[in-house]
């Protein structure tokens, strides 16, 4: 679009062109993308992006109740991960679930 027809152009030669008088419509007065994600934008974040930014706490586990991820409902069949060494409880755990353990090298 050429300037001639955008709506600032008749503006011009106004103090304010249309966004206030003093200290308004400053560019990124939050931030640019994510920032403040951690801090002023917390709550924003929490309400539309649950879970986006690990502080869900309803997913932490406790010694009484742990929580359950069934994968199979998304597609994913297999899960694989690395690890230098697994204990005796895990690869029964694992076994008895129905799952396989295999290390690689």
């Amino acid at each position: 679009m050429t300037t001639r027809f955008k709506k600032n152009r008749k503006k011009r030669g106004h103090v304010s062109a249309g966004h206030g008088r003093i200290r308004k419509h400053r560019k990124h007065p939050g931030g640019r993308g994510i920032a403040g994600g951690m801090y002023h934008h917390m709550i924003l974040f929490d309400k539309y992006h649950p879970g986006y930014l690990c502080k869900d706490v309803k997913a932490k586990a406790t010694k009484d109740k742990v929580t359950l991820i069934d994968e199979t409902q998304h597609g994913v069949f297999k899960v694989l991960g690395k690890a230098k060494l697994i204990s005796k409880t895990a690869v029964k755990k694992i076994k008895e679930a129905g799952g396989a353990v295999v290390l690689t090298a």
